[in-house]
């Protein structure tokens, strides 16, 4: 089923997601209101995958365990169940590159010893066809890094070269989605893994994470500083005011010129956050916006349509209980 697809389907994409918000929903910007399928149908549970805008489509892939591509097409309000990727793949923010997801800086293998992928791997799903894609250099493999695209590169930051047992890392790296070539830029400030990476405005935006150590302290190192990137001048600052809740496990999205920082998990509680703080990028400050109707933790945010979306993870800290539920904050 091709992913373009002529205006009035478009038109016809907006009545399906009004119809499958759930009826007493208040006003879009009051809070998070769920979404469920107009034809019943649903992701498969999953955690530490990434759910990512592709298109047309939203995009759930990866996680713990060898699950197949779930793919939530809003012209019809209803999901499809595409291809698995060739390995086990997890802890990994997608990115779309072309309308393909790229799923790079990730790891694969069990806990608490999981290996970095030594490559790149791209979803397709127009052919609904994984693929490989660029290898990474073998000496900066790394995964649960952050990763951004701006202006034909990806972006990859932080990580861990030894799963949860440890091997954080302050990396930057440059991928040249056209040569394939990689440029090695300059460390962030501060190692973290589990955090996330936002390019908006020619700057790149680290936050959330922590120095995963199994098993003595796999939740509580959290970090809260948020380093920003200057992609001009390849030197980094710090933000003077922290992430108000500092957790991991985070998802984050761009909406305007406010990045969304969405759930998580933390050694504070055994819940997985509900909470959403908001980064103003112009000034710098924080505020609070609407909280999850679920906490959960391990998945990623797409935007769409003047909205964030959210579906599946953990809704607690670690593996437990896997989710299959989709939530939508609509903005004015």
């Amino acid at each position: 089923m091709s992913v373009r697809r002529s205006t009035l389907v478009l038109y016809c994409a907006a009545i399906a997601l009004a119809m499958a918000i759930d009826a007493g929903a208040q006003t879009p910007s009051s809070r998070w209101q769920s979404v469920a399928a107009a034809d019943g149908s649903a992701p498969e549970a999953r955690h530490e995958a990434a759910f990512s805008r592709v298109g047309e489509w939203l995009i759930l892939a990866g996680g713990r365990g060898e699950k197949a591509t779930n793919l939530f097409d809003p012209a019809y309000g209803r999901w499809r169940t595409g291809a698995a990727p060739p390995i086990e793949l997890h802890h990994f923010q997608g990115v779309e590159v072309d309308g393909t997801l790229w799923a790079i800086g990730a790891f694969t293998g069990g806990y608490p010893d999981e290996k970095p992928l030594p490559n790149a791997l791209i979803y397709d799903p127009e052919s609904d066809q994984w693929r490989e894609g660029p290898s990474v250099p073998a000496d900066r493999r790394r995964g649960s890094a952050g990763t951004a695209t701006a202006d034909g590169f990806i972006y990859i930051a932080g990580g861990a070269t030894d799963g949860h047992s440890g091997g954080h890392v302050a990396w930057l790296d440059r991928l040249d989605i056209n040569s394939g070539e990689w440029t090695r830029l300059s460390d962030a400030p501060r190692a973290r893994d589990h955090g996330a990476l936002i390019a908006h405005n020619d700057k790149l935006y680290l936050l959330g994470g922590r120095l995963s150590l199994a098993p003595d302290n796999p939740f509580g190192a959290v970090v809260p500083e948020v380093d920003v990137y200057d992609i001009a001048s390849d030197t980094w600052t710090t933000l003077s005011q922290p992430l108000p809740n500092p957790r991991a496990g985070i998802a984050a999205a761009i909406l305007g010129d406010a990045i969304y920082v969405i759930g998580g998990e933390s050694g504070a509680t055994e819940d997985a956050y509900r909470e959403v703080d908001r980064l103003d990028t112009n000034t710098g400050t924080w505020s609070a916006a609407p909280g999850l109707l679920r906490g959960r933790h391990g998945t990623g945010a797409a935007v769409l349509n003047n909205s964030i979306w959210v579906a599946s993870g953990s809704g607690a800290r670690g593996g437990g209980p896997e989710l299959t539920d989709m939530e939508r904050l609509a903005l004015d």
